[in-house]
């Protein structure tokens, strides 16, 4: 467990244990992984009632003790819960993906198997941020080591400053983790090329259906997940359109402030979202032309046999012809005999030939 005091007057100070009342300027963040989380329940919901006057429902404690729970908001009259998915390459991707002990598609199939899909548990108070994390999620770490960055004016741009507030801060963290994406975009799209190359090689054969498969699965998880969060995010907005106007400028330019971040951080999720979906598109186009291929080739060959079929059934009616066992045949009892029928079947094989040539019924169409 992590906690940070957090000021206005760009001051950023990591505490050691949670302070007995909340400090007289700024708000507080703590910042634990799951598992301190489900064994501090109790200190945490004592100091929660110091701070605030309130705890955590137990539902929403729940909630942020579950593993498997999608992205959603709901929120009560002294706090907000946030869960949200991020989407992260696990870590080893990349070197599954250059490591040439496997093959391409099994080095793709181990990259999509290790997405990381954890949820980040966010509550928030008027003066108190609580986040719960997994136990291996660097956004906690990032954060604290960005903002002691700028309360240190180690700030490269110069132009970023303390979050205002604990909404302030969580909209950043979320928009941290969705800006997360473009690493895993770069990594799935490597391989889905990689699966596309080898769905539509001509001179070979794709049998690693199951690769596919999964890596189609992994694009409808990935779109079930970017729904969730859009839908989330604009639960939140609607909420935060909600808040009771303030009095005074600053806190309506605050607020102000949290909106145009909200905008942002959903404008940032659609994105995520339409990408995903076009990879999956991007995929089943790949299939459908694997079969138009497929058929297109089965074609050519059909085409190719029903030519060569059609070449020599006259030769065969001809040697049928004269392989009759009958003595009145004719060129049968002749020295020429055979010349005359041979000549007779390559009049016929060469006519055809060029006939079925000139129809291009045999070899490519020429390109246009």
């Amino acid at each position: 467990m992590r906690i940070f005091h957090i000021s206005s007057a760009d001051s950023f100070v990591e505490l050691d244990m949670l302070p007995a009342v909340l400090p007289p300027a700024g708000f507080l963040w703590v910042g634990c992984a799951r598992q301190v989380f489900e064994s501090s329940v109790a200190e945490l919901q004592s100091a929660l009632q110091r701070w605030t006057g309130g705890q955590l429902v137990d539902l929403h404690v729940s909630d942020l003790l579950n593993v498997q729970l999608p992205s959603h908001f709901d929120d009560t009259s002294w706090y907000d819960v946030l869960v949200f998915r991020r989407l992260a390459a696990a870590v080893g991707s990349e070197r599954l993906f250059a490591d040439e002990a496997h093959g391409a598609l099994t080095s793709a199939r181990k990259a999509l198997e290790s997405i990381d899909t954890s949820a980040v548990g966010f509550a928030v108070f008027d003066r108190v941020l609580l986040t719960v994390h997994p136990p291996d999620c660097a956004v906690r770490d990032f954060y604290a080591q960005r903002l002691q960055a700028l309360a240190a004016g180690h700030d490269q741009r110069g132009t970023a400053r303390l979050p205002a507030g604990p909404a302030d801060l969580m909209l950043r963290m979320v928009n941290h983790m969705v800006d997360g994406y473009l690493d895993l975009r770069r990594l799935l799209t490597r391989h889905l090329d990689t699966l596309q190359s080898e769905l539509l090689d001509s001179k070979g054969r794709f049998h690693d259906w199951r690769v596919l498969l999964e890596a189609r699965n992994t694009l409808h998880l990935l779109d079930d997940l970017c729904e969730d969060q859009r839908s989330a995010v604009q639960e939140w907005i609607d909420a935060l359109d909600e808040w009771p106007l303030e009095d005074e400028e600053s806190k309506r330019r605050e607020r102000e402030l949290l909106r145009v971040r909200s905008r942002d951080v959903l404008e940032h999720v659609e994105r995520v979202l339409t990408h995903v979906r076009r990879l999956e598109q991007s995929a089943e186009t790949a299939v459908q032309m694997h079969f138009s291929a497929l058929g297109h080739r089965t074609n050519d060959i059909m085409r190719t046999l029903t030519v060569l079929t059609a070449v020599f059934l006259p030769l065969n009616l001809i040697t049928g012809f004269f392989g009759m066992n009958f003595d009145a045949l004719p060129l049968i009892h002749s020295a020429t005999g055979i010349w005359v029928a041979v000549a007779l079947m390559a009049a016929v094989f060469i006519s055809l030939f060029a006939f079925f040539w000139r129809k291009r019924y045999l070899g490519t169409l020429p390109r246009r």
